[in-house]
């Protein structure tokens, strides 16, 4: 365990034995699986959208159809400005008659230009679904939509209000969202996200957070034939600067530090007298952070060409999403209530970091993975296992059900 960080020790742990599983609510289950049509025909009219981030045009018809059906279930729209993103981000509520605030976070962007939906549009081949977006996060968006309408199917109103929130710039870090994120899960007792299940059925209890990195060398031109000795070469220092910074990782934390961008010099025969390295790094502790910035600034006093100048900077993004006692006791109620299926969840955790990164900053109960299953996401080959639908919705809507009844408390 000395090389395991205390996320993944939690995680380990909520592997193991969980709680005793209750009954099976059939009635649920049954009309869980008859959704399952439903469900296809709505995940496929979204699939077939462009909507990546910046596409304003299908941001828009995404969420004028998500707010249709989210009308038809009775729940109150409203959208707002997702500036500097583009589109409108929108909130939908449901008043019930309960105590309980919960909080279900999706997004309608997605990573792929427009034009994507119609090269490859929406398709069943075998137990899977394809198509731009079909998990990521599309598949989350139809999953709380449908687990919304079987509540009200079997009029279970023990909530005092169900939230559903649709982010139009998830995958760009939320810039014009986060504000809002962190200001609806303030308010709400819990937070369960849509984002897409595990490829092995599983949740996600931790993920970590981000930070951009980056390194600015100035040095001075000449001619690389003629005089290269009179020049100082910024891209060999940068280069020399990115080998000793990279080792600031730390495989026993977590830590990753990699960089990724490279600008320097155009054209081959000059000596470039300036180079900016890009970043990115990834902790799930946040005096990770502290740690390599002071390191980075360091190394920067120190240089390999003398006469040529470095300086360093880390801008911090998300915030971990820590394992914590409550997320751990979501956890564990949702282990349980798959149980019921006689089904088991694997308890995971992610080097990407989500909207859920945002809502457990704040302080809230926050569990995330609740979509439907798939894998390959940001890819052509991005895929929803179509046998995870029915568990899927029982799991989200028995999880509203549950929190609802016996409150998580803050």
């Amino acid at each position: 365990m000395k090389k395991c960080s205390l996320a993944i020790a939690a995680a380990l742990m909520l592997n193991g034995p969980a709680l005793a599983a209750g009954p099976l609510n059939k009635d649920l289950l049954d009309r869980a699986t008859q959704a399952k049509p439903e469900v296809l025909k709505l995940l496929e009219n979204l699939v077939n959208i462009d909507s990546g981030t910046g596409s304003e045009k299908g941001l828009d018809l995404v969420g004028a159809m998500v707010a249709d059906e989210a009308k038809k279930l009775g729940m109150r729209v409203e959208f707002s400005s997702a500036a500097p993103a583009a589109g409108k981000n929108l909130v939908a509520t449901l008043q019930g008659k309960g105590k309980a605030n919960i909080l279900l976070m999706a997004h309608m962007d997605t990573v792929f230009a427009d034009g994507t939906a119609a090269a490859r549009p929406f398709r069943i081949q075998g137990e899977r679904a394809y198509g731009p977006g079909v998990v990521d996060d599309k598949g989350g968006i139809v999953t709380a939509l449908f687990a919304i309408k079987l509540l009200q199917q079997m009029k279970f109103t023990d909530f005092k209000q169900i939230t559903l929130l649709v982010n139009t710039n998830e995958e760009t870090f939320s810039k014009g969202t986060f504000p809002l994120i962190e200001s609806l899960a303030k308010q709400h007792d819990v937070t369960l996200s849509m984002e897409s299940g595990r490829a092995a059925d599983g949740l996600v209890v931790w993920r970590k957070g981000t930070a951009d990195l980056l390194i600015d060398v100035k040095g001075k031109s000449s001619h690389a034939g003629v005089a290269p000795e009179a020049g100082r070469n910024a891209a060999m220092e940068a280069a020399h600067q990115m080998l000793q910074m990279a080792k600031l990782g730390d495989s026993a934390k977590l830590t990753t530090v990699n960089f990724t961008v490279i600008k320097s010099g155009e054209r081959a025969n000059v000596i470039p007298n300036v180079a900016t390295v890009r970043g990115d790094m990834r902790a799930t502790d946040l005096s990770e952070f502290d740690r390599v910035e002071k390191e980075m600034a360091r190394m920067a006093g120190t240089t390999s060409i003398p006469g040529t100048e470095v300086k360093s900077s880390l801008v911090r993004g998300m915030a971990p999403m820590p394992v914590t006692p409550r997320t751990e006791a979501l956890a564990a109620r949702a282990q349980a209530i798959y149980g019921e299926l006689g089904l088991k969840l694997t308890m995971e955790g992610s080097g990407g970091a989500a909207d859920a990164n945002f809502a457990s900053g704040v302080g809230a109960a926050a569990l995330d993975g609740f979509g439907i299953v798939g894998g390959a996401i940001h890819s052509e080959e991005e895929y929803a296992e179509l046998n995870s639908i029915a568990p899927r919705l029982y799991l989200l809507t028995r999880m509203i059900m549950d929190v609802s009844t016996k409150p998580l408390g803050r």
